[in-house]
């Protein structure tokens, strides 16, 4: 029976050059935790140590820390914001640039989902739940790039999971909904369909679940901090 690890995300204070005192959260110190002005009870999570923080590129608020699915809300304007950086950048991440290259090399699987699948046969979850023909995380082929598996390996091609690493999936198993960023295309020799994988943004993706806090690879981490500072530039000029 598989057994999930929750991972505890404590608090860590630092202190930076500002107003106020911020901390990071213990695990992931690339997340800011700022005291939110509008409210006693909530903190500001975010990438950019700014304090007051620029709530339009916030990861969100919470009411709890460490921060639970309950607690926290999202920022719109920020996962927009994180996946065009995705769209833009992840055909260019070491580790999914290996997960094409290991698809292209085995035939009738779709490694880059984190497990094999073939259209038209039934698999299930860690947990039991049946997965249909449709793909990696549905059951009826609907759900956008969060629920195509593609054939995929053998000259075939086909789909590859960009997905959040706070979980990352055992060998054979597909990652799950939450955890999904969005799907490249990848031909039978494990390039990117027109070079840059047609991505397709997942709409089953969420910040924070029982496994963590978003959870980006360096690479992708820092080319979303540089596109943070630039709309932040960009907002204080305006």
């Amino acid at each position: 029976m598989f057994t999930r690890s929750v991972h505890r995300i404590l608090v860590r204070p630092v202190c930076i050059a500002s107003r106020r005192t911020v901390g990071t959260l213990e695990g992931n110190p690339s997340i800011y935790i700022i005291p939110d002005d509008r409210s006693i009870n909530s903190h500001v999570l975010s990438l950019l140590s700014h304090s007051p923080p620029n709530r339009e590129l916030a990861v969100g608020t919470t009411t709890q820390l460490p921060p639970t699915p309950d607690s926290f809300t999202e920022n719109h304007r920020f996962l927009d914001i994180l996946q065009s950086v995705i769209a833009e950048h992840a055909q260019g991440d070491r580790n999914v640039i290996s997960q094409a290259k290991a698809m292209a090399s085995t035939s009738g699987s779709s490694l880059g989902s984190g497990g094999a699948f073939f259209p038209g046969q039934r698999q299930k979850r860690r947990g039991g739940t049946p997965y249909g023909g449709g793909g990696g995380t549905g059951g009826d082929g609907a759900g956008g790039a969060s629920s195509q598996g593609g054939a995929g390996g053998g000259g075939i091609g086909g789909y590859i999971h960009v997905y959040d690493e706070r979980h990352p999936p055992d060998f054979g198993r597909i990652p799950d909904p939450e955890d999904i960023f969005g799907s490249l295309e990848v031909d039978g020799e494990g390039n990117f369909v027109d070079g840059h994988g047609r991505y397709q943004r997942s709409g089953s993706y969420r910040v924070v679940t029982r496994d963590g806090f978003l959870g980006l690879s360096p690479f992708l981490r820092q080319k979303l901090v540089d596109r943070l500072k630039i709309e932040d530039a960009n907002l204080r000029n305006s």
